[in-house]
């Protein structure tokens, strides 16, 4: 393999040569409603009583329409059901308004992230003219996680519309509209939980008053929610509405970061034209067209007290960069550690089209994948206690072994540079994504592990264990065989950090039907069992373990 340097950052990244073609990763599948029996291969550990609940993309068009980008497939929902060393698989396509409207006219009438919904063909032309001004109706084909708020299991994306779910059945329930309860147009889906049982989100509002990022918070359940089988967001609070620092051109954001006490919403310099925004559908293009990189501007970090809302009046900065999913954030002596995979060039998300990741085996697909950035782990601290006393021009960490830099450059900002959470070795396997961690127990608190996909291909093709500490990495990767996202479950009397297992779902291209869900000791990360699915099952986004089952 051939080595290069991207200009950005003169990271030494391998080329890839004679990648296979992934296509079949991203075909329309069936569901399987009722739960079907696995073949379990080595053991299961009895102790694992639970359901793996995935989600992702499984069905990309309807009739003659074709969706164009990854991102549209509609939502199909996977459960494994583990109990007692055994394991059953059902799946479900989401009945989102968008599945049930698309699937009544057999073709494509509602708008996704990368496909237009046409006009319909059957009206005259004067009203298939006057379609196209418009605004079209947000999608709820929620295909990116499994989130929990008062204890329900909701399915989210990116907009303002969720899905209440049943996480046994996988049964579709009401939809439920963010803007019915708080003055937010969207909200992400990856929130946090603190131990209380509240949980944190954020979200857009935009009106006269210019583009604010909102931090919502939801209450714990009640007592009596329990008895009540109907979706519950009573008691949602915007705690905090920080102002775009672009008003025409707020960023994308796909996550933040939350510790004991703060919150930090990075605003990256992946920027949404709202102009363009509005002119789209008259235009013909489709969301992720309004979407730019515009590495001129800087990253800034946007510091919240999450128990009083207060936004900090020091300004951080960073160099440009774009970052999907944060790893884990901690306080430390008057610090703020935060760690994330990050990438130089926030070209990226547009390039997600069918036709890219449908590519022929060698050439084509190395091109495709040799032209993507390549997502690193990074360390960035923050100085909890800049005031006007603080030195100009110096460096503020001193975290014993941080490489990571903050200097205050003039009253009210700090200039950060981040420290690189990883050695030369992960170069190999092409970087990586997905984080996870031993979340319940270590979220918002110093940590030593987490886990992950590396990407040696535009599908992650390997496991990683990293140790945050020594920056040692333990692997699992098999030719042709490609992971989900690695989801930690502990040992119920687990003592240390990493006393647990490793679940993911892995699929193949070269062969039908042989998906199987991966159980790895999280310590070891070696095998222990897996559970052999007599399915297809296409590639997904995020994945929950729900311990009631």
């Amino acid at each position: 393999m051939a080595t290069t340097k991207n200009n950005n950052n003169k990271k030494r990244y391998i080329l890839a040569n004679g990648l296979e073609s992934v296509a079949p990763l991203v075909h329309s599948v069936e569901e399987t409603p009722d739960p079907i029996p696995t073949t379990i291969k080595g053991t299961i550990p009895t102790w694992i009583n639970g359901s793996f609940l995935r989600n992702g993309p499984g069905k990309f068009e309807f009739g003659k329409d074709r969706y164009t980008h990854w991102f549209d497939g509609m939502a199909m929902m996977h459960r494994f059901h583990i109990c007692e060393g055994n394991v059953t698989y059902s799946s479900r396509f989401l009945r989102s308004d968008s599945y049930v409207q698309n699937s009544e006219k057999n073709r494509i009438v509602v708008s996704e992230f990368g496909t237009l919904a046409m006009p319909d063909p059957c009206k005259n032309i004067f009203a298939r003219f006057f379609s196209r001004f418009q605004i079209p109706k947000a999608t709820d084909n929620a295909s990116v996680n499994f989130v929990k708020y008062k204890g329900d299991y909701y399915v989210s994306t990116e907009t303002n519309y969720m899905r209440r779910v049943d996480p046994q059945s996988l049964e579709t329930k009401e939809k439920v509209d963010w803007s019915q309860y708080i003055a937010v147009n969207s909200a992400t889906a990856h929130p946090h939980y603190d131990r209380e049982g509240a949980t944190y989100n954020m979200g857009n509002s935009y009106g006269k008053g210019g583009f604010f990022y909102s931090i919502i918070r939801v209450p714990p359940p009640e007592d009596k929610a329990a008895t009540e089988d109907s979706a519950d967001l009573t008691g949602a609070k915007v705690i905090c509405s920080i102002r775009a620092a672009e008003p025409r051109k707020p960023s994308y954001y796909h996550s933040f970061v939350m510790s004991e006490n703060y919150i930090v919403f990075i605003e990256q310099p992946i920027k949404l034209d709202l102009l363009k925004f509005m002119l789209y559908r008259i235009q013909g293009k489709s969301f992720h067209k309004v979407m730019t990189w515009e590495p001129q501007y800087q990253t800034i970090f946007h510091l919240v007290n999450r128990h009083t809302g207060k936004e900090s009046e020091v300004k951080y900065q960073a160099a440009p960069m774009f970052t999907l999913h944060q790893i884990n954030a901690y306080e430390d002596n008057g610090f703020l550690v935060m760690d994330m995979c990050c990438g130089d060039d926030g070209e990226v998300i547009g390039d997600f089209t069918l036709e890219n990741l449908r590519r022929d085996s060698g050439e084509e697909m190395d091109k495709f994948y040799n032209s993507l950035c390549r997502n690193l782990p990074r360390r960035y601290v923050l100085p909890l206690t800049v005031d006007e006393q603080t030195p100009l021009d110096q460096n503020l960490v001193t975290l014993n072994n941080c490489k990571a830099t903050a200097k205050k450059t003039k009253p009210g900002e700090v200039y950060m540079t981040h420290e690189e959470l990883h050695d030369d070795e992960l170069l190999q396997y092409g970087g990586l994504e997905f984080p996870q961690i031993n979340y319940d127990r270590y979220n918002g608190r110093p940590y030593r592990y987490f886990y992950s996909c590396g990407f040696g291909h535009v599908f992650s093709d390997s496991l990683l264990k990293m140790d945050v500490h020594t920056k040692e990495l333990k692997v699992w990767r098999y030719p042709g065989l490609y992971p989900s996202e690695p989801v930690f479950v502990a040992s119920p009397k687990a003592t240390e950090e990493d006393d647990g297992v490793v679940l993911s779902v892995i699929i193949t291209p070269r062969e039908e039907k042989s998906t199987f869900l991966l159980v790895l000791d999280a310590k070891t990360f070696t095998e222990l069992g897996r559970a052999e699915v007599p399915v297809n099952i296409p590639y997904g986004t995020h994945g929950v373990f729900n311990e009631m089952g």
